[in-house]
């Protein structure tokens, strides 16, 4: 008598959505080799190639290319995150903190300076590397403002200025990491010295003054 065939469970909902996150995944490390390998001016064909797919098929899966952009940005902020984030670390001394974090985002855009040209400086789809990018620095701010102002008040000292501090912080690094990513006129410890030594200057002078208003008074100049 035969024997029954087993019966083949049907994908669920679920099973699939799962299964189409998956092969979005895959696309998006594909991308990331594509853009390693060709450049920040990589095309839609050559990630397709790279993915073994067709363009048709990969637009099954990103609705354009500011989307597949978008995508690949999110996940180059989460590898940069990743050296950035145990860099802050509220135990640590403040100077220290600043040069780890410094450091881990230099070495983070050396170690893929393509892939940060890709998602930074693109020109086709700017739009959608700025997103990811300002909610990466939005990440990091909030995470440097916590550390910076718990260490103020812990010391007594007005913590008001702690996000705008946090902000400029981010801001500066990003804009001398660009640059020295394009000249590199000096080494990676070189810069990470320059930047710690004026952010560290700052901060240092102001965790020295007073915790009134007047404690930060900015002296006037060419008025006598």
């Amino acid at each position: 008598m035969p024997r029954d065939e087993p019966r083949v469970k049907a994908a669920t909902p679920a099973d699939r959505q799962q299964r189409r996150a998956e092969r979005r995944a895959e696309m998006v490390q594909a991308a990331i080799e594509a853009v390693r390998t060709h450049g920040p001016g990589v095309s839609v064909a050559e990630i397709a190639a790279t993915a073994g797919i067709t363009k048709p098929v990969l637009y099954r899966h990103f609705t354009d290319r500011a989307d597949l952009q978008r995508a690949v940005g999110e996940q180059a902020a989460q590898m940069l995150l990743g050296r950035m984030a145990p860099e802050i670390d509220p135990e640590r001394e403040p100077a220290q903190l600043i040069r780890g974090v410094i450091d881990a985002f230099l070495a983070g855009i050396e170690d893929e300076p393509q892939l940060w040209r890709f998602v930074v400086h693109h020109p086709v789809e700017r739009a959608a590397g700025a997103e990811v990018v300002e909610d990466a620095r939005e990440q990091i701010a909030r995470m440097l403002a916590m550390v910076i102002g718990e260490r103020m008040r812990a010391l007594g000292l007005d913590s008001g200025g702690a996000e705008a501090w946090a902000q400029g912080l981010v801001g500066m690094v990003q804009s001398a990491g660009d640059w020295w990513l394009e000249r590199r006129t000096m080494s990676r410890a070189a810069l990470t010295d320059y930047l710690t030594t004026i952010i560290w200057g700052g901060i240092s002078g102001v965790l020295a003054m007073a915790d009134a208003p007047g404690g930060l008074t900015v002296p006037e100049v060419g008025r006598g």
